[in-house]
């Protein structure tokens, strides 16, 4: 199977397009769960995400302090076995474009800052997802194997993701999302903390995510995809 193009998925516009893209991340989501091992932890202090470097911090930043509600921390993590490419090859690929990875016609990256076919700290994007999820992201950390977003203003969200891959035998690759986030307004925080919607929206993304960076590695899955998550009230982030 050939590579699709470099930014060849034009973001979703329009009411219907989102709606469709919803139905088909709901229809996905159904057909992962058999694939799918999770639980749920309270979490505490320890659960937060390093600070933004200094660096980067602009009036533009949307960092876990400035969301409302607990914080969520959650790792997605699959393993690959058999696979022909390593973690690097992996983590190379995803930082030239994302896209390979995620699910089609549901979630496109389209850079909004710097250079085409590679990534850079500093770099941004525009996650564009099934409404109302869309939200810019910038760089935050970059290394041979993973890769961190920060959120930024306008995001429904407020926090930070990584992307990471790691050797762990011949031919074996562990590759995990891990994600802290808060409700980026009331709004977010009814929707995302309390009703749950946008993190089962999150998750089937995420999971799929996995499930494409298997692919991309040309090994095959070894045991589930492993959720789990951590809910960290809201006075333990005071304590930051």
């Amino acid at each position: 199977m050939s590579p699709r193009p470099l930014f060849s998925r034009r973001p979703p516009l329009g009411r219907l397009r989102r709606g469709w893209g919803a139905l088909i991340t709901t229809g996905r989501h159904l057909r992962t769960l058999p694939v799918l091992d999770r639980a749920q932890e309270d979490g505490d202090g320890t659960d937060l995400p390093a600070p933004w470097p200094i660096t980067l911090v602009d009036k533009r930043t949307k960092t876990i302090e400035q969301g409302h509600g607990p914080l969520f921390h959650r790792t997605f993590t699959v393993r690959a076995v058999d696979a022909r490419h390593g973690a690097a090859h992996l983590i190379g690929i995803l930082s030239r474009d994302l896209d390979r990875g995620a699910p089609p016609h549901v979630v496109t990256f389209a850079r909004e800052r710097g250079e085409p076919g590679r990534m850079l700290v500093g770099d941004e994007y525009r996650v564009y997802m099934p409404a109302p999820w869309d939200g810019p992201v910038r760089v935050l950390a970059r290394t041979e194997t993973s890769f961190r977003f920060g959120t930024l203003d306008g995001h429904l969200e407020a926090g930070e993701i990584e992307f990471r891959a790691a050797d762990v035998g011949e031919g074996t690759v562990d590759f995990t999302i891990e994600v802290w986030s808060r409700a980026g307004d009331r709004v977010a925080e009814l929707l995302y903390g309390r009703l749950g919607v946008g993190r089962e929206i999150q998750a089937s993304l995420w999971v799929q995510f996995c499930l494409g960076a298997v692919e991309l590695l040309e090994g095959r899955r070894e045991g589930h995809v492993r959720e789990i998550t951590r809910r960290v009230p809201a006075p333990d982030l005071d304590r930051r």
